[in-house]
């Protein structure tokens, strides 16, 4: 119990089965080349790709985590974790799909996050400064609009979102997974649809508990994973996690998480609360895709409205899948976004 209590404890705006193979069509006919394996002359060589990357804030210098797997000078995609305050760690299943497909990625953890620094001061802890923060890694990183995709998941959603609607000259491509593009509809959709699905007795049990604050209460805990988390995080037994699941969640920021999203897993607070980029879409020019699931924490009716909001988007739909469908529903979601990215690169979605 001690990594499921953590991650109840903490939180995230994610949610997920079990490893499976993809189905063909989702990766090339062809393997990756030698090149894609080739580090020489890469200055990570002898790191196994990791870079700390030094990062400018109004309160000073610091650095963040980040990893590239892989070599292809035409897709590079950077990885934002959902949260705040969690790890890329549980981004780790695309190792199993991303490489077979011969795409460039990179791992990132956000200031504040268990490899990055993690300073003490929440005035850092704004949506403009983690925009600010992404642009100084892709500058770092050497990404740009011939080769740069953004994925942000949950909390990485809407930082991708916030990126692109300020950079999206930069970007070749962007994917928004598991993330409604307002807290405002995303609070509703918890309290219209997901609350009332819910064993009434446990709901008024689990809210008593947040009205009185007792958010660390093992009894809180127990009936968020029996009422919440098994049904729209992560639709496997907590016994079955993966591992990189766990390990995210038992090394995340509740410092960071809790300011921003707030303590409560039913619903948004924080300084997101009023977050929403509704009327904003429309200005997303760059190929999108929208990935949403059947019983993510996110309204998945939502996520496909959102595909069409943008003026080129394209809307992947997880029919087995929860908060993090790349684990619950992996044969859906790994060929629905590997074909999205190669047809990019293609040009057939331009």
């Amino acid at each position: 119990m001690t990594n499921r209590i953590a991650l109840i404890a903490a939180g995230l705006l994610v949610a997920g089965c079990a490893p499976d193979t993809p189905r063909s069509g989702g990766s090339p006919a062809d393997p990756p080349s030698a090149a894609y394996f080739d580090n020489a002359g890469r200055d990570d060589l002898l790191a196994g790709g990791i870079r700390m990357i030094p990062i400018e804030t109004p309160k000073g210098s610091f650095r963040v985590w980040t990893k590239r797997v892989g070599n292809n000078p035409t897709i590079k995609v950077l990885l934002l974790h959902g949260g705040p305050g969690v790890t890329h760690e549980y981004f780790e299943a695309f190792d199993s799909y991303f490489p077979g497909a011969g795409i460039e990625y990179y791992y990132y953890d956000q200031l504040g996050s268990y490899y990055s620094d993690q300073p003490d001061d929440t005035d850092l802890w704004q949506v403009e400064r983690f925009v600010d923060e992404v642009e100084q890694v892709r500058i770092a990183l050497g990404l740009g609009p011939d080769n740069f995709y953004l994925l942000g998941q949950s909390w990485g959603g809407i930082l991708a979102l916030e990126y692109a609607l300020q950079h999206q000259d930069k970007l070749k491509g962007l994917i928004i997974s598991n993330m409604m593009a307002s807290i405002p509809a995303y609070n509703e959709y918890a309290r219209t649809v997901l609350m009332p699905e819910m064993d009434q007795d446990a709901l008024l049990e689990i809210q008593a508990f947040e009205a009185a604050g007792d958010f660390a209460n093992p009894a809180y805990m127990e009936l968020l994973v029996e009422q919440h988390y098994v049904h729209h995080f992560l639709r496997l037994p907590p016994a079955d996690w993966p591992d990189p699941v766990n390990r995210a969640f038992a090394h995340m920021n509740p410092d960071v998480y809790v300011l921003m999203q707030g303590p409560s897993e039913l619903g948004a607070s924080g300084r997101l609360l009023e977050w929403d980029r509704t009327a904003d879409l429309e200005l997303i020019s760059v190929p999108t895709l929208m990935i949403g699931a059947q019983y993510d924490t996110m309204d998945p009716e939502h996520m496909k409205w959102m595909a069409d909001a943008v003026q080129n988007g394209r809307y992947l739909y997880c029919p087995s899948g929860s908060h993090l469908a790349m684990y619950d529903d992996p044969s859906t979601y790994f060929p629905g976004l590997i074909e999205f990215i190669q047809d990019v690169d293609a040009g057939r979605i331009e």
